[in-house]
C-alpha cells in the first residue's frame, strides 16, 4: 500500500552540495552529491535537469553525471518528456520504486512486525505476530522465518536489492513491567541481549536498531507529513506512548537515541496523584479498562476493525488522554518552539482524528500567553509507523540524508 506522496510549500532557504576541502575527498563529495539529489527527487516526486540545478549550485554536466550513474544503478528512472514549455524539452526524473527494498521490524510489547519496503515506500509485504510478551530468541525466530518467507517470493534482481533490516524497539523492553503484567523473570532475557548481533548473524545484510518511536517518527518524516515543517514533536501512541523530534529539518535521537521519550513527563492523575504520561495517555489503559469489564481486548492488536468493538471504551478513553497530551505538547514546546505536534498511533484512522481533534479542543482550555500553540495534525503512515520507520534505517545509511532539504521552491 503505497504511503501519500507529500510536496508542501517549502522555505526560502538554498541548499548547497558538499563543498570540496580539507577533510573531505572527492568519494565523499560524489556520494553526498548523489544522496542529495536522492533525497530532492524523493521530496518533490520527480525533478527535471534544469530544476535541480535551480535547487542546488551544481552544474548542469555534474547533475547529468550522477543521475547517469544513478540510473544506471536503477535507482532512478525516466518519466514522460515534458513539452509545451519554453525552451527544450525536459525529462524529469523520479525514484524507482524497485530500485531498493529493505526490511523493517517492528517489536512491541503485544505484537511484532516485519514489512518489506520499497524505495518510495510502498510496503510490498507484510508479516505479523502477536503475543503476550516478547521474548529475545522468539523475536530472531521471527525476524529469520519472516524475512526468509519474503525473501522467496522475490526475484533473484530483487533480492540483490536489498539494502538491509532496520529493528525498531522499545529501549529498555524490560521496564515498566508492572504495567505490562510481567514477572520479573519474563525480563531477564532482555537484559543482556543484542539483537543487532544475534540478526546479524542470519543475515547477509545490514542490520541497524532504532527506538520505536524514533523510528516511527523517521517513517513520518521521510513519507508523510514531516517534511511540511522544520521542527516538530512527533507522538506516537502504542501500547505505551513515545515520541521523537526534528530539528531543523533533521532528525534528533539526542546523545542516547532518547530524544522525544515523552512517556516519562510527570503528570497528574484526576485524583492529583503523581505519574508518568504512560499512565494516562496509552493504549494499555483502554486495554485495562477492557479486561475490567470482563471483555477479551485482544482484538485491539489482532484485527483491523477491533477496535469498533469497544466504542463506548475508546469514547472514555480518548476524554481521559486528551488532556494529558495537550499538556505534553505545550511542555514541549515551552522549551523547543515547534511549528507542529503530529499525532500517529497504532489504531484506525477514525480513532486518530478524533484524537486529534479532542487534543486540539484540550489546548483551548489553557493558559497559551508566552508560547505559540503549535498545529496539531495527524500522520499519515499510521499503525506501520514503526516497520516502515525501521526500513528507512538503511536508506539513511546509504541512500538519502538525515535532514529535509527545505529548498528554494520550483516554479
Amino acid at each position: 500500500m503505497p504511503l501519500p506522496a507529500v510536496r508542501p510549500p517549502l522555505s526560502s532557504e538554498s541548499l548547497r552540495p558538499i563543498p570540496q576541502g580539507r577533510g573531505s575527498t572527492q568519494t565523499d563529495v560524489r556520494a553526498h552529491n548523489e544522496r542529495l539529489l536522492l533525497s530532492l527527487i524523493r521530496r518533490h516526486g520527480s525533478l527535471t535537469k534544469a530544476e535541480i540545478a535551480r535547487l542546488t549550485s551544481l552544474s548542469s554536466q555534474t547533475i547529468s553525471v550522477i543521475i547517469r550513474k544513478l540510473e544506471e544503478e536503477g535507482l532512478l528512472q525516466r518519466g514522460d518528456l515534458q513539452r509545451g514549455r519554453i525552451g527544450q524539452p525536459s525529462t524529469p526524473m523520479a525514484l524507482a520504486a524497485d530500485g531498493v527494498l529493505s526490511f523493517g521490524l517492528k517489536i512491541g510489547r503485544r505484537s511484532a512486525e516485519m514489512v518489506l519496503m520499497d524505495f518510495v515506500g510502498n510496503v510490498r509485504d507484510v508479516v505479523q505476530l502477536t503475543y503476550t510478551w516478547p521474548l529475545p530468541a522468539a523475536m530472531v525466530d521471527f525476524a529469520r522465518k519472516a524475512a526468509a518467507g519474503m525473501m522467496r517470493r522475490l526475484s533473484h534482481r530483487e533480492r540483490n536489492r536489498i539494502a538491509g533490516m532496520g529493528i525498531a524497539t522499545p529501549l529498555q523492553l524490560w521496564k515498566w513491567r508492572e504495567r505490562v503484567g510481567v514477572t520479573a523473570a519474563d525480563m531477564d532475557a532482555w537484559h543482556d541481549a543484542d539483537l543487532t548481533a544475534l540478526l546479524a548473524d542470519e543475515f547477509p545484510f545490514p542490520i541497524f536498531q532504532q527506538k520505536d518511536a524514533t523510528a516511527a517518527c523517521s517513517a513520518e518524516f521521510v513519507f508523510g507529513r514531516g517534511s511540511e515543517f522544520k521542527n516538530f514533536l512527533y507522538i506516537f501512541i502504542g501500547f505505551f506512548v513515545g515520541g521523537g523530534i526534528v530539528l531543523n529539518g533533521a532528525l534528533f535521537p539526542g546523545s542516547s537515541g532518547n530524544a522525544g521519550a515523552i512517556g516519562t513527563l510527570p503528570v497528574t492523575r484526576d485524583d492529583q496523584s503523581a505519574a508518568q504520561l504512560i499512565d494516562t495517555a496509552s493504549i494499555f489503559g483502554l486495554e485495562a479498562d477492557i479486561k475490567a469489564a470482563g471483555l477479551d481486548p485482544s482484538p485491539l492488536w489482532t484485527e483491523p476493525d477491533g477496535w469498533s468493538k469497544f466504542t463506548p471504551f475508546n469514547d472514555a478513553w480518548i476524554a481521559t488522554i486528551a488532556p494529558h497530551l495537550a499538556r505534553a505538547i505545550l511542555a514541549g514546546c515551552s522549551i523547543i518552539d515547534f511549528e507542529a505536534a503530529i499525532i500517529d498511533g497504532d489504531f484506525p484512522a477514525d480513532i486518530r482524528a478524533r484524537i486529534v481533534q479532542a487534543v486540539s479542543a484540550a489546548m483551548e482550555t489553557f493558559d497559551l500567553e508566552g508560547i505559540a500553540p503549535p498545529a496539531i495534525v495527524e500522520g499519515c503512515v499510521g499503525r506501520q509507523a514503526r516497520a516502515v520507520g525501521g526500513a528507512c534505517l538503511p536508506l539513511f545509511d546509504r541512500y538519502i540524508l538525515s535532514s529535509t532539504p527545505f529548498v528554494n521552491e520550483i516554479e
